[in-house]
């Protein structure tokens, strides 16, 4: 029998019933919803909100937190097979799912109040609050210790003052996860849409995540009550195990990228003729193609590790830093070697290896940056801090 191009070493017979259910349904969403629109979304700058209705009717938001939030309960490998599924459609779609998922239920249900879990999960859960992550500041992503975002306690509130920058959801975001200094550490707070003093304003003339909205959110004299302050963290370890489960979805996310891409750089390359032969019968073709093969599949096994480890409770940040740092390269790497094998028509949005690729230079930057990354698996091999 033929071997799957894209799953050459049959990691799909690894999957559980429920995960391979799982990864058809959002494959299914992906093809019929989301491929048919993606292409002029991205020209137009324009995030798909009409599709928030489905994704959340499909269980795909905070997928991984429990049913009585009104979430799926699904496992970590069904999260990251919702991340591939959803960023062969486009990175802007599955950042939107990494965000809300992770980035905002998450912190809620891992740091926040019982009362909180009840008040936002499942409005979240059900796509009616939409919410988005500022922890990024203008001055520099990569050092978030160096927050200038503060909050002052005045009474039975807080009062912040600051801003955040690249911030994924910023204006479609009913509410915020905002970090912040105080006398205590830092500390995570929920900022409501419509409070006082808090501004967000859209990113315009990006070339990258183009079907995704990017916003800067301004701060105030915002007053928060202590009711949305999240109680149970304090500290960077509460804004960084968030990224982390974030940072694991990403390791899935760009190995559909790179399937999307594989798939029309196969296609285009057995119909395009050059010197009476088609390109795919060229050696030089052929090696491309069976190096992104190999790729997708070290990858493919790479993240399906990392997702076991992650069930069994014994996944460590490290891993997840080597995966991202590995997958996301390799994701890049094929988008480009894709767009060159489609020649001149490679630069169109007519066919996705482009939009793939300029996707791509935003997810390798955003939720630490390949060198950050390097530098983690480096101190772990080490043990000296180099940043």
């Amino acid at each position: 029998m033929a071997l799957h191009p894209y799953d050459l070493f049959d990691v799909r017979s690894l999957l559980s019933e429920e995960e391979r259910a799982v990864q058809d349904t959002v494959a299914r969403f992906t093809d019929e919803r989301v491929l048919p629109i993606i292409g002029e979304c991205f020209d137009q700058g324009r995030f798909p909100k009409e599709l928030i209705p489905e994704i959340a009717a499909l269980g795909l938001l905070g997928s991984s937190l429990p049913e009585q939030y009104g979430c799926a309960g699904l496992n970590s490998v069904s999260y990251g097979l919702i991340c591939q599924e959803l960023e062969r459609g486009d990175s802007g779609i599955r950042s939107f799912v990494s965000v809300q998922s992770s980035l905002c239920m998450y912190p809620i249900y891992a740091y926040g109040s019982e009362e909180q879990r009840q008040r936002w999960l499942p409005e979240m859960a059900a796509g009616k609050v939409i919410g988005c992550f500022g922890l990024t500041e203008p001055h520099g992503g990569s050092d978030p210790a160096n927050m200038k975002t503060n909050a002052r306690r005045d009474g039975g509130d807080w009062v912040i003052n600051g801003s955040k920058m690249w911030i994924t959801n910023g204006n479609l975001a009913d509410i915020a996860i905002v970090w912040a200094q105080t006398d205590e550490g830092i500390q995570g707070f929920i900022v409501e849409k419509g409070m006082p003093g808090f501004a967000a304003q859209e990113i315009k003339h990006k070339m990258s995540l183009r079907a995704s909205v990017t916003s800067a959110l301004f701060f105030d004299n915002v007053r928060v009550p202590e009711a949305n302050r999240l109680p149970n963290v304090k500290g960077l370890k509460g804004p960084l195990g968030c990224l982390t489960q974030a940072r694991y979805g990403i390791t899935w996310g760009p190995i559909g990228a790179a399937i999307a891409c594989l798939d029309e750089a196969l296609r285009y390359s057995k119909e395009r003729m050059l010197f009476g032969r088609p390109v795919a019968a060229t050696q030089s073709a052929q090696i491309k193609l069976a190096d992104m093969a190999r790729r997708i599949t070290l990858a493919q096994l790479l993240s399906l590790q990392l997702g076991r480890l992650k069930d069994a409770g014994t996944l460590q940040p490290t891993q997840v830093s080597l995966a991202k740092w590995n997958n996301v390269r390799m994701a890049l790497d094929i988008a480009r070697e894709a767009r060159d094998l489609l020649g001149g028509a490679g630069i169109t949005t007519e066919h996705c290896p482009i939009r793939h690729a300029l996707n791509l230079e935003s997810v390798i930057t955003y939720e630490g940056t390949e060198t950050v990354h390097q530098l983690v698996v480096g101190r772990e091999l080490t043990g000296i801090n180099a940043f």
